[in-house]
């Protein structure tokens, strides 16, 4: 029997036209991606300097009127002519690989353009409040300055609060926080009937709070959000810790990182992530907010990571195993966005050289591609190649299983490096569509609390080593092996991701019973399409769309008899 920890051996792959095409799409990236991404970026920076110089008041005022613009436009929605409704921003800009392919199918669009505005930093009550379009380098930009942070800092720059709550956000500090939605204090809703409603977890509208998170917008429209505020200092002092040893071995070594065995909350840091780059090989991060004066005295290192021409840090993290451990500080804004400019190490397959000196030097200042503009212009045959021949998944694992999770990513999918972030999944009053293991409390595991599972979002971004190898490589099935592992491990695929689960396989990853409970009390079927139908891979046709829209008396996720 062959060694089960061992990658499949696959044969030789035939180069077709579409590889030519990938491996020379860089030509179009520089010439055409990169300085429209920048002209763009500069657009929406100028937009955001704009907003911070009205009142709060102004921005509050043009917030109420834009709310009502939506109530007005879906009030003049036709049920049985107008199809189901959805936003109208294009299908290609959301920032993920599922492609939007709902929108193709019968719809009627509201725009939500305009909710881009940070409302208020209440300092008092910390609290931001920000429309759904905010995204994470606007909201850090604006709280940083203040020595104040969202909870839950999400890396890349271009992810939105909307994105974040609807969907999935995850952060280092999430090993304390929790996911993105967890941090989230209150929601203003519109719901399919024109009402505007605000949810927290203890009013009359508690459990579509409690619904929102995950459902991808199919409740209602969000249309602003409270979400915590935590205190925070100037820098993050950083320890790079390297791992040598198997899989297993890293993946405790992980755990220890950031869950002291003996339970000592002074040795819990403030972030944490871990970057697997080999079979063997990884390196753990941990850091604590530091003061400017700290960070200044004499000996200490600062690396400011954010300029252009700094190495990319995933590789200047992995320099660790080489040099040993060592400590550094950085400026705390540039350490929240640290994965941006090479997004993550995606950078490395879009843009070959990218990471080489002289073109961070030269054009290091146009990274990163935005990622919409990436996929508007790869066209049909290049999307389909990346859905066969390229990983962008996040397992959603309990952090005792996390060797388990690297051992199989290893054999069926060999994808290096890894990417490591641990995260609170809390019990809650009400199940949610994702949940903790039952009974979790009482085992004691290693990072658990009587109210909170540890869970490890374990990142596999990049072309599997197979197709490195010129060896043929099946993405559409090793991504449904993938989710078979994650549905009989109690884990969880976030539905930004290409997936090939049948309706009754995604009712048995994630639980339907509150999400249907809101669908149904708050309007929602035969008005927005359903989570598992917008998430569903592939154009849908007229048919699905009209199934979508009724009321099943019996659904896919019931329990058979």
């Amino acid at each position: 029997m062959a060694d089960v920890h061992e990658p499949l051996v696959r044969r030789k792959s035939k180069k077709a036209l579409v590889d030519y095409l990938v491996q020379f799409r860089w030509i179009l990236v520089i010439f055409v991606v990169l300085p429209i991404s920048a002209l763009i970026y500069f657009n929406i920076y100028l937009g955001d300097m704009w907003s911070a110089m009205k009142s709060e008041k102004k921005r509050q005022k043009q917030h109420d009127e834009n709310v009502q613009k939506v109530v007005k436009r879906l009030k003049q929605r036709n049920p049985k002519k107008d199809g189901l409704v959805c936003t109208a921003r294009k299908p290609w800009i959301a920032v993920g690989m599922r492609n939007v392919d709902y929108k193709r199918a019968r719809h009627f669009e509201v725009d939500l353009s305009s909710f881009r505005n940070i409302l208020e930093i209440d300092k008092e009550r910390m609290v931001a409040k920000v429309e759904p379009l905010v995204n994470m380098g606007q909201i850090s930009r604006a709280t940083c300055p203040m020595n104040l942070a969202l909870a839950v800092v999400a890396e890349l720059d271009d992810l939105t609060v909307g994105g974040l709550i609807n969907g999935y956000g995850i952060e280092g500090s999430s090993h304390l926080y929790g996911l993105f939605s967890d941090t989230v204090v209150a929601m203003e809703v519109v719901l399919a009937d024109g009402r505007v409603v605000r949810a927290t977890k203890d009013n009359e509208y508690s459990d579509l709070f409690y619904g929102v998170p995950w459902s991808q917008g199919t409740l209602g429209f969000l249309v602003s959000a409270e979400i915590k505020l935590i205190p925070i200092k100037e820098y993050m002092k950083l320890t790079y810790i390297p791992v040598k040893g198997n899989l297993r071995e890293i993946a405790q070594a992980y755990a220890d990182s950031f869950a002291p065995r003996d339970g000592d909350p002074a040795k819990v840091p403030d972030f944490v992530e871990g970057m697997v780059y080999t079979e063997s090989e990884g390196v753990m991060m941990t850091g604590v907010y530091a003061s400017k004066e700290e960070a200044k005295k004499k000996g200490n290192k600062i690396n400011c990571v954010g300029w252009w021409f700094k190495p990319w840090f995933y590789q200047h993290a992995q320099t660790a195993l080489k040099r040993g451990e060592f400590v550094e500080y950085i400026p705390t804004r540039e350490y929240y966005h640290r994965h941006t400019r090479c997004l993550y190490w995606e950078g490395k397959l879009i843009l070959p050289f990218g990471d080489q000196f002289w073109f961070r030097f030269l054009l290091g200042w146009l990274m990163p591609p935005k990622v919409s503009l990436l996929k508007a212009t790869q066209g049909e045959a290049i999307r389909n190649y990346y859905h066969d021949k390229h990983v962008i998944q996040d397992m959603l694992v309990p952090l005792y299983k996390v060797g388990d999770a690297l051992e199989f990513v290893h054999r069926e999918m060999e994808v290096y490096p890894l990417w490591l972030c641990p995260h609170r999944l809390y019990k809650l009053p009400v199940k949610t569509m994702v949940y903790p293991e039952p009974g979790f409390e009482h085992q004691h595991r290693q990072g658990d609390t009587s109210y909170a599972q540890m869970f490890t979002d374990v990142g596999v971004y990049y072309a599997p080593a197979a197709v490195l190898r010129g060896e043929e490589f099946n993405g559409v099935e090793a991504v449904h092996r993938l989710e078979q592992w994650l549905i009989e491990n109690h884990s969880y695929q976030p539905q930004y991701a290409v997936s090939e689960l049948n309706e009754k396989d995604f009712w048995r990853m994630f639980d339907a019973s509150h999400y249907e409970h809101c669908r149904q009390k708050y309007g929602a079927v035969g008005t927005f399409m359903s989570v598992y139908y917008k998430s569903k891979k592939g154009r849908k046709t007229e048919k699905e769309v009209q199934e979508a829209e009724a009321a099943i008396l019996e659904p896919a996720y019931a329990d058979e008899a």
